[in-house]
This record gives C-alpha cells, sequence and structure tokens, in this order.
C-alpha cells in the first residue's frame, strides 16, 4: 500500500521527529513517502525537504572526506604489508599478460582495481622464472616493487583499494537509512568510519574489504528485491554477488546467505497475508527460487569475466607450478578432492579459482594460532568470537549489546530488517569459527557493516522515545573516535581498553591482528634517532619485504618465512647489542610453542623501546643457538642438494651440536648418511628424531613423524645383506 502524508501529519500520528529530515518511512506492511509538496514547512527553508536532502548529501561527504583522509594519512606513514607485493605484482600482471597463475589462492577483482594506476608508469618488470607458485609471486612481488619506486606504486596501489571502503561506507548509511531512517544513516557511518579494523584495512592491497563491500552490497541488494521485486533490482543482487566471488573465496558464502534469508521471506509470507508483493508462500517461495537462480547464473557469469572468460589460468604457454591436477593431491579429505576434480574436468569454474579452493583448504589445515598468549597447532572454534571481543571497540561492543536489548524488549521491531542484519554476519561468524584458519580479524570484517547497521537502526529508534539516549550515543561515539585515533597509524595493532589497548595486543593475538610487518618506516626513524648502525632484526615479513629499501641497517636472523622463501639464514650463537624483534615472531605461533621457538627468551624479557606496538627492542647479550642450528641445517640442506655430502655432514653436526634436541638437524644428519650409504648411522639419527617428535611438543611436530618413520624403514632395509650375500 503506498499512501502521501504531510510530514507534519506523519509527525502527529507517529512521534517520529526524524519526519522533518527524512524523504522517506518503511514499515513491514506500506511505504510511506513524504513528497516534497505535501510538506508544510510555512516557508522555513530548515523544513524544505530540498533543503534536508542537501544537507545530508555534504553531510555524508564530509564523513566519507574523514575517512579518506584517515586512509591516506595512514598510508604514508606505514611501510608494505605481507601480501601486498604479491597482490600488486599479480594485478599488474593480470592486466599486462592475462596472467592469473602467480597469486590463484585469491581472486583477481581487488588486485585489479589496484593495480590499475600503475598501468601508465615506466616499470621494470622481473623475469618470470617458473618457480613454485608461491614463491614466483612473493619473490617477483618484492623485485617488481622494489626495484622500481616501491613507495609511489604503493601509494597509489592503496588509494585506488580505498575505493572499495569508500564505497563500502557509502552502502552502509544507505541502507540504515532506507531501513531505518536517515538519522540511523549517520549513526552507522560515523560508526563505522572510526572502526579501528576497517581503518587498519581499509588502504591494505588485500581482499577482506573488497569481499566485505560486495557481500553486504549482495545481501542490501537482496533485502531491496525481497521489498519490491523488480528486473532491475535482480540484476543488481546478481551484479554484487558476482563481484563477491570474484574478491575472495569466501564470496561463495553469498549464496547459502541469500538462500537462508529467502526461506524467511517464504515464512513471513505464510504467516502475514499482507506481503510487499501481496502473494501467497507458495508463490514467493518459486518467486525467490527463479530469482536465486539468475543471481548465482549472472554472479557465475561475471567471476568468468573477471578471469576473461579463460579457463587456463596462465596465458603465453605458462603452465600452473605444481598443475593443478598434482595441487589438489594435498588436501586432506578425499571427498574435497574429487569435487575439485570433477569441476576441473568440466571447466565448470576457472582454474585459478579452483586452485585457490584448493590452496585454501591445504593451507587450513596446517595453520597454527595464536589467541591469549597460548600457541595452538590448529584453529580453535573459540577464536574469532574472543578475537571480536578484542579487536572491537568498547563502543561497538557497547552499542551492539544495546541492540541486542532493544530487539529482545521489542524497542526495535523491524522483522525483516533484523534478520537481514543478523542471518548473514552470524552465519559467517559459524563458518569462520569451523575454518581452522584463525590469522586475523580480518576474515570475519563483513559482521562489521552488518551490525553497525543494525547498531544504527536500534539507537536511532531509542533516541525517538527517549532523548537522553542521544547523549549517550553521541559520547560513545566520541570516545570510539578517540580510542581508535590515539592507535593511528598503527591500527592493525588496536585492542580495546577491556584488553588493555594496543600495547597488550602482541600478548593476546597474532599476524595481521598485530603485526603484519608495516612498522618499517617508524623503525627507521627510531635508529636514526639513536643513531643506531649495527643491529639485529627478527622481522615478520623477512624475505618477502626488502629491508634494505626502507634504509634499514640491521642484520636479518632467519623467521619461519625467510626461511620458506629460501633466504640465506646467518644466525650466530650469540648476538650482542640492539634486537629488534616483530611482534609476529615474538609470539612464536609460526615456529611453534616453547622450545620450538628460537626466540622464546625475549618473551620474558622487558624491551627497551616498542615501535609501532609491533617491534620490540632489546639491548644486551643473548644467546639464539636454536636459531644459529637453524642457520646450519639450512645450509646443510643445500649441500645435501648439490651432492657435497662430507660439508652436508659437517654442517648438520653442527646444528646438532647447537639443538642437540631439535628433530629437524637430526634429520638431516640422518639423511646424508643415509645419502653416503652408511644406513646403520643414519637410523640411530633418525630414531632420535623421531623420538624427540614424538615427545618435544608432540602436537606441532606430528608432521616430522611419518616421514622419519618411512626414512627409518628405508634405512633398515639398506642395512641388511642382500640374498646373494
Amino acid at each position: 500500500m503506498r499512501e502521501r502524508v504531510g510530514v507534519a501529519s506523519w509527525v502527529r500520528a507517529t512521534g517520529d521527529s526524524a519526519a522533518m529530515y527524512f524523504g522517506e518511512y518503511e514499515t513491514d506492511s506500506r511505504r510511506i513517502t513524504a513528497m516534497s509538496p505535501a510538506v508544510p514547512y510555512n516557508g522555513d527553508v530548515m523544513f524544505d525537504p530540498r533543503f534536508r536532502r542537501t544537507w545530508t548529501a555534504l553531510s555524508v561527504a564530509l564523513l566519507l572526506t574523514v575517512l579518506l583522509l584517515q586512509l591516506a594519512f595512514s598510508v604514508r606513514r606505514n611501510s608494505i604489508t605481507w601480501d601486498e607485493d604479491d597482490h600488486i605484482y599479480a594485478g599488474y600482471m593480470s592486466w599486462k599478460h592475462a596472467d592469473f597463475g602467480l597469486n590463484p589462492e585469491h581472486p583477481p577483482l581487488v588486485k585489479l582495481v589496484a593495480a590499475i594506476p600503475l598501468l601508465n608508469l615506466p616499470l621494470k618488470v622481473p623475469v618470470l622464472q617458473d618457480r613454485n607458485f608461491k614463491h614466483e609471486a612473493f619473490l617477483s612481488g618484492k623485485d617488481f616493487l622494489f626495484k622500481n619506486d616501491a613507495d609511489t606504486m604503493l601509494f597509489r596501489a592503496r588509494m585506488a583499494a580505498s575505493f572499495l571502503t569508500l564505497l563500502l561506507a557509502l552502502l552502509v548509511f544507505l541502507a540504515a537509512q532506507e531501513m531505518f531512517g536517515t538519522g540511523a544513516g549517520f549513526i552507522a557511518l560515523s560508526l563505522l568510519i572510526f572502526d579501528p579494523n576497517l581503518l587498519a584495512h581499509g588502504a591494505v592491497v588485500g581482499t577482506d574489504v573488497g569481499l566485505a563491500c560486495f557481500m553486504f552490497a549482495s545481501v542490501y541488494a537482496f533485502y531491496r528485491y525481497a521489498k519490491a521485486p523488480s528486473t532491475w533490482r535482480l540484476l543488481v543482487v546478481g551484479l554484487a554477488a558476482g563481484l563477491a566471488l570474484a574478491s575472495k573465496h569466501t564470496g561463495i558464502l553469498v549464496f547459502p546467505m541469500l538462500f537462508l534469508l529467502a526461506i524467511c521471506e517464504v515464512l513471513r509470507s505464510g504467516r502475514t497475508a499482507e506481503t510487499p508483493t501481496q502473494l501467497s508462500a507458495g508463490k514467493r517461495a518459486r518467486q525467490l527460487a527463479i530469482a536465486l537462480v539468475v543471481i548465482s547464473a549472472m554472479a557465475l557469469i561475471i567471476l568468468w569475466a573477471a578471469y576473461g572468460f579463460r579457463y587456463q589460468a596462465r596465458a603465453e604457454g605458462r603452465q600452473l607450478n605444481p598443475p593443478l591436477a598434482e595441487f589438489v593431491q594435498g588436501l586432506s579429505r578425499p571427498r574435497d578432492v574429487r569435487l575439485l576434480q570433477t569441476v576441473a574436468r568440466f571447466h565448470l569454474l576457472p582454474e585459478s579459482y579452483i586452485y585457490g579452493l584448493a590452496d585454501v583448504r591445504i593451507m587450513a589445515d596446517f595453520y597454527s594460532s595464536f589467541l591469549l598468549g597460548k600457541v595452538y597447532p590448529h584453529g580453535v572454534w573459540f577464536y574469532f568470537p574472543v578475537a571480536f571481543s578484542i579487536k572491537s571497540s568498547l563502543s561497538f561492543l557497547i552499542l551492539l549489546l544495546v541492540a541486542i536489548w532493544a530487539i529482545a524488549t521489542r524497542r526495535l521491531t523491524a522483522r525483516r530488517e533484523i534478520l537481514f542484519l543478523t542471518i548473514p554476519p552470524v552465519f559467517h561468524l559459524i563458518i569462520a569459527m569451523t575454518s581452522g584458519m584463525n590469522i586475523g580479524v580480518r576474515h570475519i570484517l563483513p559482521m562489521y557493516l552488518f551490525f553497525s547497521v543494525l547498531i544504527g537502526g536500534a539507537a536511532w529508534k531509542l533516541t525517538q522515545h527517549n532523548r537522553r539516549w542521544a547523549y549517550a550515543i553521541v559520547a560513545l561515539l566520541i570516545f570510539q573516535a578517540i580510542s581508535t585515533s590515539r592507535t593511528y597509524p598503527a591500527y592493525l595493532a588496536y585492542a580495546n581498553e577491556l584488553w588493555g589497548g594496543p600495547s597488550q595486543v602482541h600478548r593476546l593475538l597474532s599476524d595481521s591482528n598485530a603485526d603484519w610487518g608495516q612498522q618499517l618506516k617508524s623503525v627507521k626513524r627510531y635508529l636514526d634517532q639513536r643513531g643506531i648502525k649495527d643491529c639485529w632484526f627478527i622481522y615478520f615479513a623477512e624475505g618477502v619485504v626488502d629491508t634494505n629499501y626502507y634504509g634499514i641497517p640491521c642484520k636479518p636472523l632467519p623467521t619461519a618465512d625467510s626461511l620458506w622463501v629460501r633466504e640465506p639464514a646467518n644466525a650466530p650463537p650469540v648476538i650482542e647489542g640492539t634486537v629488534l624483534i616483530s611482534a609476529g615472531d615474538l609470539s612464536g605461533f609460526e615456529f611453534g610453542a616453547g622450545p620450538l621457538n628460537p626466540y622464546e627468551q625475549f618473551k620474558s624479557l622487558r624491551p627497551t623501546a616498542v615501535i609501532d606496538y609491533g617491534v620490540f627492542v632489546y639491548d644486551g647479550r643473548f644467546e639464539i643457538p636454536l636459531a644459529a642450528s637453524i642457520s646450519h641445517s639450512q645450509k646443510a640442506q643445500w649441500l645435501l642438494e648439490d651432492h657435497r655430502l662430507t660439508e652436508a655432514l659437517a654442517e648438520a653436526q653442527q646444528a646438532v651440536a647447537l639443538a642437540p634436541n631439535a628433530v629437524k638437524p637430526n634429520a638431516l644428519v640422518g639423511d646424508v648418511l643415509s645419502a653416503m650409504q652408511r644406513p646403520d648411522e643414519a637410523r640411530a639419527s633418525y630414531r632420535k628424531a623421531l623420538t624427540l617428535a614424538k615427545t618435544i611438543e608432540p602436537a606441532f611436530q606430528i608432521g616430522w613423524v611419518k616421514g622419519l618413520e618411512e626414512k627409518l624403514a628405508a634405512a633398515a632395509n639398506a642395512g641388511q645383506p642382500s640374498a646373494s650375500q
């Protein structure tokens, strides 16, 4: 039912003083529009709807400008983070060479957007070496940025990615305005533009904000279609869903979200005779089922478009390394292998996308977690709820509780809106809790968008009932702005005051929750101010970021990631002077718990200084025998690969002498002795390594067991005399 009413009449009938500001009202049963000819503003320009619309647009533009400025200033202050050179390089190569095989673990949309400002630059592009796809992308990406003007390239790419953050914020305002009114839109937008997690990732070349933007856009567009079905609105849903798919693999969650919401719409149709389309539950179900099919088909077309409508991941005759058929065999679940093999056989999805799905599942199987000071060998179900409580501002958490209370007490009764704003984030959280990949609250970033709109609606409704609520809400919004701004530029390290603030986040969380390698510019300033030229650096992004570009004079010490990219490790057993260590490495979550972490001792030491909440400075003399052992093990491995067996044995034995209870060097001694045809001695080394793997933090070393048992059996067989003897 549609009717025109005067604003004054609406205010008298509902007590909604917001009618002076809004041009549109929404309820479950009818759409009520205040048209400007019916507005009795008596010549007072303040009550003119055209003035209000202009004021609203200017206010939104101002808030978006505040968000943009925060992002731009943080871009200037922070150095490149762990994945950005990989993403930027992959996006550039996708534009220039239609190569989607350099970073297949993520769909291409955000990377393509970020690379657009680089296309007209005269850049030196590294020669492809056909290495393993991750090494090729990260190491070539490192050369691509740091052998050009990395600062200029990074600023351009980050600001291009920031466009998605601005779009996201605008969508949140529009959704809140349409669902609850303009006042709700401003509350939601004000909350979001000072959200520490959005500021942390809003100007990073990554996939999380892109996913959040288009996942929210898909649900919001479906909400508008459910209210007033039309072909145009249906096409918008399909477009948004396709862009979500092309942003990140978890974009696939859009489809079960829309399915659940469609079920809710059908159930609502069955309970009320007055629906937006006046359809019975059965007809409504058929209508929405057809809509979901159309949305899925459109989304699939858009996904293929993002890959240039080509199945092969790579052009110019290049192949993925390793090939897809071989790579999917690394999946731990046979049903996943069969599923992806079938999808690949019939070319149902682009090869690069299938490859990325496999990579996500493989990575989730072995990722360790760090939570509340403890390292876990795998994901834990409670990680994201706890991380959400740490990384969300107190204002956000309080207002979310207020919104829940408002719903429970029926102060907020917009049933459809509540369902559309709660089912998607709760579903997303449940999936994240079972994913096994616990490396950042950024993986549940879409939750903040849905909850911001819900908070805006509840808060605005409460202010209409009692004006005193407005003072409390404004105070909470101001508190959040202050709390977040105090963390600048280290938004990534934000933790709320209940958990001790950003200075304590390294004790609670790790990886992109605290340290993504973004502090190099601040480290440079710290060293220059103190004239420090001789130092050691245990840096989280070592190997994939060139610290020399930022003028860091420190000698690198081995990390799990620098070893992964085969960067030479040169760690003496004792170091002296200034030692800097990233929060990610301080936690030890990549090496493992306790004795597996070569830098465990630093956890109990008081740092001289802390840089941007993420780099800890120590001065003194420190023994690091396990790190030195790792260096010798690396050299032994390379010498063994070159068949320089005598030298390899000496290095491996030195590694054992430095860390006799480490599995790796003992296993290496066995490998070298086996290669030297000394199976009995090799068997003793394998046996010791196997015992260590089963007794010292066995949950973190279980990956060693099967291989060592096989080597032990092979050495035993090699040591037995043949039948001819």
